[in-house]
């Protein structure tokens, strides 16, 4: 896939996870989106090759409560 086409992916997949953040921690938008950028899911989401992008966001917001709750990141087999 080239990068407009990952970029406009990307534009898609991240706004429910931050709003799954959001609306589950009670945070404002802004906040939770500040916190999603910074995580290491959103860096492996980020990179094309992770295929992460195939998940739901139920699924990689799974993965971002087990990051900042300390646990080991259970990534989904396929996306080595």
């Amino acid at each position: 896939m080239d990068g407009g086409k990952f970029s406009a992916m990307l534009s898609v997949i991240v706004p429910p996870v931050v709003g799954l953040i959001s609306s589950r921690k009670g945070l404002p938008e802004a906040a939770a989106t500040e916190l999603f950028y910074r995580s290491k899911v959103y860096g492996r989401l980020s990179d094309e090759s992770s295929k992460l992008w195939h998940y739901s966001a139920e699924t990689l917001y799974s993965m971002y409560e087990d990051e900042v709750s300390g646990r080991s990141i259970e990534y989904p087999e396929e996306a080595y």
